[in-house]
C-alpha cells in the first residue's frame, strides 16, 4: 500500500535521514521506535511532504513521486488520504471541539455544515469528546485536546493515520486516556504509523516494529521478535534504556 525508497534528507551538512526504505501493508500497524533524533519524526513528515527529502521516492497505491522532482497534483492526492496527529495538538483556539473537526470536512473536501457536524459528532463521540462539542480548547485538558485532534483526523476518513508521539506533550496521568483511543482506532483496521517512546504501547497494539538509528532503518520485525529476542546489540541497548526488559 504504502512504500517509501531511499529516503534523503539533510538539514544543511546534517544528514538526518539516510536512504530509509519502509513498506506498509494496508491495515498495518507499525510502531517506530529508536532514540530522540534519529529521524522517525521526520520521516513521518516526508510521508506527506511536511519535510521534504532531497532523494528517493514515495508510492502510496496507484499515486508514485520522486522527491526530486515533487508534483503539485501527486502531493495534494497523498495528503488527501493521509492524517496526522501532532504532538502539540494543532487545534483553532478561537474555534469550540466541534468547529475543528468540521473545519477540514468544510475546507478542504467541500462538505456542507450539515455534512460535516454529522460527521465530526460521530468522530468526537468516537473519542470520547462528545459531551464537549462546545467548548473551547482553553476550556480542555492535554489529553482532550489530543483527543480532539485524533477525531478531526479520522473525520477526514483517511487511508492512512500518521500519529507524531501523540502522547509527549501530555501530563502522565493523561497518557492513558489518549493511548486508549490509538488502540481503538488501530484495531478499527486503519493503516497506521506511531512514532512513540511507549515501549509496551507500541509492543502490544502493533504488527511490525521498525527501529531507527542514526537515520536509517536499523532494525525492523514482529513485536515478539524486536522486543522478547532483539538480535541487534544497538536495539537491545536501547530498549534496556527505555526499561522494556
Amino acid at each position: 500500500m504504502l512504500e517509501l525508497n531511499n529516503i534523503t534528507l539533510a538539514y544543511g551538512s546534517n544528514p538526518i535521514l539516510k536512504g530509509v526504505d519502509l513498506s506498509v501493508k494496508r491495515g498495518d500497524v507499525v510502531s517506530i521506535i529508536g532514540p530522540s533524533g534519529t529521524g522517525k519524526t521526520t520521516l513521518l513528515r516526508c510521508i506527506n511532504y511536511l519535510a521534504k527529502p532531497s532523494e528517493g521516492t514515495i508510492q502510496l497505491d496507484q499515486i508514485r513521486m520522486d522527491y526530486q522532482s515533487p508534483d503539485k497534483a501527486a502531493i495534494q492526492a497523498i495528503r488527501l488520504r493521509t492524517a496526522m496527529v501532532f504532538q502539540q495538538f494543532n487545534v483553532f483556539k478561537n474555534m469550540t471541539v466541534l468547529e475543528n473537526v468540521m473545519d477540514p470536512l468544510i475546507v478542504i473536501q467541500r462538505k456542507t455544515k450539515q455534512q460535516a457536524r454529522d460527521i465530526a459528532v460521530q468522530e468526537l463521540e468516537r473519542v470520547g469528546l462528545g459531551t464537549r462539542l462546545d467548548h473551547y480548547p482553553s476550556q480542555l485538558s492535554g489529553g482532550q485536546l489530543q483527543r480532539t485532534g485524533i477525531a478531526r483526523a479520522l473525520a477526514v476518513r483517511p487511508d492512512v493515520m500518521l500519529f507524531d508521539e501523540p502522547t509527549s506533550s501530555l501530563d502522565p496521568e493523561l497518557v492513558g486516556e489518549v493511548l486508549k483511543v490509538i488502540k481503538d482506532v488501530a484495531s478499527s483496521g486503519i493503516t497506521s504509523l506511531l512514532v512513540t517512546h511507549e515501549m509496551q504501547f507500541a509492543k502490544s497494539i502493533s504488527n511490525r516494529i521498525v527501529f531507527m538509528d542514526q537515520g536509517v532503518v536499523a532494525a525492523q520485525g514482529t513485536p515478539a521478535e524486536m522486543f522478547d529476542n532483539p538480535t541487534l546489540p544497538r536495539l537491545a541497548q536501547f530498549l534496556n534504556s527505555e526499561k522494556v526488559f
